[in-house]
């Protein structure tokens, strides 16, 4: 089984600062691309940023300059620094990878989702 967790959500007041992280376990071969997507009520998921395997990445022209995705291909690990945080920041954050596990090809991977909210 492959499985990804994210943590780090919270309340945080606009204008600070959230970190989150994301971790995938289980019987994986490699890790392709990694994302971070959010929710927001009554709106569709959209993607906030991407890296790639080799750490190029890809943003949201709303988070810009605010946020930085980072991935670790060793620990299998991924991790949001969210800046300047706005209230229209405030969604459930998920993990999302393209992973080969030991078993099969490459699947789609998602993690629970964790609450960001910013306060005003």
């Amino acid at each position: 089984q492959v499985q990804l967790v994210e943590s780090g959500g919270g309340l945080v007041q606009a204008g600070g600062p959230l970190r989150l992280s994301c971790a995938a376990s289980g019987m994986i071969f490699r890790i392709n691309a990694m994302a971070w997507y959010r929710q927001a009520p009554g709106k569709q998921r959209e993607l906030v940023a991407s890296i790639t395997s080799g750490s190029s990445t890809n943003y949201a022209d709303s988070v810009k300059g605010r946020f930085t995705i980072s991935r670790d291909n060793a620990k299998n690990t991924m991790t949001l620094q969210m800046n300047s945080l706005k209230p229209e920041d405030t969604a459930v954050y998920y993990c999302n990878a393209d992973i080969v596990p030991t078993w099969s090809i490459a699947y789609n991977f998602w993690g629970q989702g964790t609450q960001v909210t910013v306060s005003s």
